[in-house]
């Protein structure tokens, strides 16, 4: 079925040779082109959404903040958890005389002397006597105060002490002063 119309003819009144008619009966013009309300936002609806991420951003920050220290708080918990473990196996293993009577004084009772000693190794006795016996691969770096340098206890000392008497190492802990996240001091983990 043929009509008398052409391309660009939109069948109401336009010649074939009009500009102002597209395909399919639709004009060039105003109603073509945005009107200025359409263009773009408004400088009110600017600020609204500026807010409105602001106001999202600033209630993040302190979720973030909570759980980097949650981290941190585990990574102490493993760092203390491996370097006990290390002093208590140096511990049995001088009870069960399989460390050098060399390595150990009577001070020690029975504790490494230095942290170092633990990844160092010392003399084993009988068919170890020609090996190292050691306990721990590395010293852990400290999350909270992002250094090697522990806090030391020796058996002698007070337990709430931060100071080291330097007999022996029985305990360590962070020499970090802030509080965790339980309320307890991360000195006292």
């Amino acid at each position: 079925m043929k009509s008398g119309r052409k391309w660009g003819d939109s069948g109401a009144g336009a010649t074939p040779g009009n500009s102002a008619c597209l395909p399919g009966g639709f004009e060039r013009g105003a109603a073509a082109r945005p009107t200025r309300r359409e263009a773009g936002l408004t400088l009110i609806e600017l600020i609204v959404a500026f807010t409105i991420m602001l106001v999202l951003t600033t209630m993040s920050v302190p979720l973030v903040r909570a759980q980097l220290r949650r981290n941190r708080e585990r990574e102490l918990r493993a760092a203390l958890v491996e370097m006990r473990k290390a002093i208590d196996k140096f511990k049995d293993a001088a009870d069960k005389n399989q460390i050098a009577p060399t390595a150990l004084t009577p001070e020690s009772m029975g504790y490494p002397q230095k942290l170092e000693d633990l990844v160092n190794g010392v003399k084993g006795v009988g068919a170890s006597a020609d090996v190292k016996v050691k306990f721990l691969r590395r010293i852990p770096k400290d999350p909270m105060t992002n250094s090697f340098d522990w806090g030391k206890r020796s058996m002698q000392d007070d337990p709430k002490t931060t100071g080291w008497g330097g007999q022996n190492v029985f305990d360590v802990f962070t020499k970090s002063g802030e509080v965790g996240l339980d309320g307890i001091p991360y000195s006292e983990w």
